[in-house]
C-alpha cells in the first residue's frame, strides 16, 4: 500500500469573510495531495513534461464533515483504491490534528483519473506496476 501525507496551513485566500475554509481551497488541498501521490508513483512533474503523459481527473468527490478555519493546519492522506485498464481511483482524507484517528475528521473525498498522452488527448493504459499501490 501506499500512502502519501502533507499538510496545508490555512490561509486569509482559502476562506470567506467569516474566517471558515471554501469548497475551492478543499479541492486545492486535494489536487497537491494527489500531484504528491503520483510523483511517489513516478509521475512527477519533471517525468510528465518528458513523456507528455498527463493524469486527468475525470471525477472528484468531496464529503465535507466540519469546516476547517483561517490557521488550522489540514494534514491531508492520499492512496490509491482502484487501478483499472485506463483510469485510476484515489481516496483522500483531511483532518484537523496530529493523527486521523485522535484528530477532527473535516473532509474525504475521491479522484478518478484517466492517464492521457499529449498532445493527441488519447488515454493510455495505466502501468501495471501501479496495482502494488493498491490500498488495501
Amino acid at each position: 500500500m501506499k500512502q502519501i501525507s502533507i499538510s496545508e496551513t490555512v490561509m486569509f485566500y482559502d476562506t470567506d469573510c467569516g474566517g471558515v475554509v471554501s469548497n475551492i481551497a478543499y479541492l486545492r488541498f486535494v489536487e497537491r495531495a494527489r500531484s504528491a501521490l503520483f510523483a511517489e508513483m513516478g509521475m512527477d512533474i519533471a517525468a510528465m513534461n518528458e513523456s507528455q503523459l498527463f493524469p486527468a481527473v475525470i471525477r472528484t468527490e468531496i464529503d465535507y464533515r466540519f469546516p476547517a478555519r483561517l490557521g488550522d493546519v489540514v494534514n491531508i492522506t492520499a492512496s490509491l483504491s482502484e487501478v483499472q485498464k485506463v483510469k485510476v481511483t484515489c481516496e483522500f482524507r483531511l483532518w484537523i490534528g496530529e493523527c486521523v484517528e485522535n484528530g477532527k475528521l473535516i473532509a474525504e473525498a475521491k479522484q478518478i483519473a484517466a492517464l492521457v498522452q499529449m498532445p493527441s488527448g488519447r488515454p493510455r493504459r495505466t502501468p501495471s506496476e501501479w496495482l502494488g499501490f493498491i490500498d488495501s
